[in-house]
């Protein structure tokens, strides 16, 4: 009975383990599930804002029972019938829908923040890495187009990979396509709040992620375009311990603010304010 003795308290670590604590993934410390659920996923050791789902972004940010969703139906296509390793992207797809609940890696809709509606777009980093494809793109443009239509703030809530390659040319055409979008909101003088989760890289950082009116991260979220071991290889350099992280990016000048998510819905009720406070003649006709 030996490998049974050795099997049970292999077995309970496990799932005590799975079950009490959450690893965080900046500083490697074990947080109590609870105090990082009670905290927003906030590790308390070293400040680091985790994922969010897209369900847990609108509790934060919007008021409750407001949010109303915009084109859930949108899914990808697989115009390529891209495989890898035997699995084709139809089948991954299919597994992550199932997974996530959802049909795309972003979810648009409608909701108030302290009374003032806004239109918002969360995207969720675990439906293929919050990749952005022609679902992705089309779900934000069409909440763009929802935005300019009744003249409302518009909000993106960025987490990415970057561009989905198993629809190959079409997910790089979402890039020029959601930004083109978004310029329209600016004739009519709406506001566009560009929000950059941990992470938000690749072609969402070279997009629509980096031209709002004002972009805003959370502390210690990555931002960039390549990978840092990359741009280490390509530049035959050594790069800063914390390049690519929030801070760094603002004191460059790419982003605006940083805001812990606890103050979140506060910021950007006030900004929103102030938008709603501008004088008529700085507003479109």
């Amino acid at each position: 009975m030996a490998w049974l003795e050795q099997s049970l308290p292999e077995k309970k670590h496990r799932i005590l383990k799975e079950d009490l604590w959450v690893l965080c993934e900046s500083c490697g410390a074990h947080v109590y599930k609870t105090e990082w659920i009670d905290s927003n996923s906030v590790c308390s050791h070293c400040n680091f804002h985790g994922k969010l789902t897209p369900g847990e972004r609108i509790d934060l940010v919007l008021d409750t029972g407001t949010f109303k969703e915009l084109n859930e139906s949108i899914t990808p296509c697989d115009p390529l019938g891209f495989s890898y390793k035997k699995e084709s992207y139809y089948e991954k797809v299919s597994i992550t829908r199932k997974i996530t609940k959802q049909n795309e890696s972003v979810i648009t809709g409608t909701g108030d923040i302290h009374g003032i509606t806004v239109v918002v777009a969360i995207m969720d980093f675990r439906f293929l890495g919050g990749s952005l494809g022609s679902g992705t793109g089309e779900k934000i443009l069409l909440a763009a187009n929802h935005a300019y239509d009744n003249r409302l703030p518009y909000i993106i809530f960025s987490a990415s990979s970057g561009a989905r390659m198993q629809e190959g040319m079409l997910s790089l055409m979402q890039m020029a396509k959601t930004c083109a979008g978004l310029a329209r909101l600016a004739e009519r003088k709406i506001p566009y709040i560009s929000v950059l989760t941990h992470p938000t890289t690749g072609g969402v950082s070279a997009s629509f992620a980096m031209i709002g009116n004002i972009n805003i991260s959370e502390p210690g979220a990555l931002i960039g375009f390549a990978g840092k071991r990359v741009i280490e290889q390509t530049i035959k350099q050594k790069l800063p311990d914390d390049f690519q992280t929030a801070e760094f990016v603002m004191k460059h000048g790419f982003i605006d603010m940083i805001i812990e998510r606890k103050d979140f819905k506060k910021k950007l009720h006030d900004l929103l304010s102030y938008y709603n406070a501008m004088p008529p003649q700085h507003m479109a006709k």
